[in-house]
């Protein structure tokens, strides 16, 4: 079931900003990471694992399961939190993020965790991946569905256009690519290192029906999954419009907090020892307006 009523909409928007609080404490833990695309990313993340994904967190291997596969491996602590919140393995273990012998490496491992589906870290990769597999599950006359979470920036990678010819020709009805469009990349903003507007009619010359969505609205983000499902002849892509740093005011928008984690970014408005305690108490805080506006 995809619809969402109001209190299930409440119920994920305080999900995400719990998962949101986790990011920060996993980061400051590990001393290094990602910081804004995670944050940004937390409303798609929940959206699939609280609502959208056919999967069983005790059984991460079951064979109906949907695919997810990060091709940004980078923010892949969006994905450490989520799937923790969700039951696959105990909200304790974040904290090992980044450190020797974790399951949390800083790129996901497929075999290092269960319900990782894919292993991630040259940009670009991760989207070729889901285009074997989806090709693959439909040549066994599966229902599995396959999403691609994808970072905007690494569209810059020619890797990427060659999947994406191969989706459309092939008209893989099982995959849905999502684009993290959170117009930023490491050294800057998108636009100036490597325009890529007009992103929409790209994917669609290739064949995909395209959907645009505002990346932090749960119920456009339900609906536009519930919306490539019933599209039979051809890939989807959702663009999700996201801001970087979703939550925290200090990193909103800010391209130097791509790959920083608190305690290690820009010290302009807030000193780097107080960034940590600072982002939480906007994200508690935060927590307890959705929840006000609720109810």
């Amino acid at each position: 079931m995809n619809y969402v009523d109001d209190k299930k909409v409440a119920e994920l928007e305080i999900k995400a900003n719990d998962i949101r609080q986790s990011i920060i404490e996993m980061l400051v833990a590990a001393g290094s990471g990602h910081s804004a695309g995670p944050l940004g990313m937390a409303d798609v993340f929940t959206a699939l694992y609280f609502h959208l994904l056919r999967h069983d967190p005790k059984n991460p291997a079951l064979p109906e399961r949907d695919f997810v596969i990060l091709s940004n491996g980078h923010i892949c602590p969006v994905q450490y939190a989520t799937m923790a919140h969700a039951g696959y393995f105990p909200v304790e273990e974040l904290k090992t993020l980044r450190k020797f012998g974790s399951r949390l490496q800083g790129h996901p491992h497929r075999t290092k965790l269960p319900g990782i589906e894919a292993s991630s870290g040259p940009l670009g990769t991760g989207i070729s991946q889901a285009v074997g597999m989806a090709l693959a599950l439909r040549m066994d006359k599966k229902t599995n569905f396959v999403y691609a979470l994808m970072g905007d920036g690494e569209q810059d990678c020619g890797i990427v256009w060659e999947a994406i010819m191969l989706a459309g020709r092939e008209q893989l009805w099982n995959l849905i690519g999502i684009i993290d469009r959170n117009n930023i990349q490491i050294d800057g903003f998108t636009e100036d290192i490597m325009p890529l507007e007009p992103l929409r009619e790209k994917y669609e010359s290739f064949g995909w029906h395209v959907i645009d969505v505002d990346g932090h609205n749960i119920e456009e983000i339900v609906n536009a999954v519930s919306e490539a499902k019933a599209i039979y002849e051809k890939p989807k892509m959702i663009i999700a419009h996201t801001i970087p740093g979703k939550g925290v005011d200090f990193m909103e928008r800010r391209f130097e907090w791509h790959g920083n984690p608190p305690g290690k970014g820009p010290t302009d408005t807030v000193p780097a020892d107080k960034q940590a305690a600072e982002a939480l108490h906007e994200l508690r805080t935060l927590r307890g307006r959705i929840k006000g506006e609720h109810e």
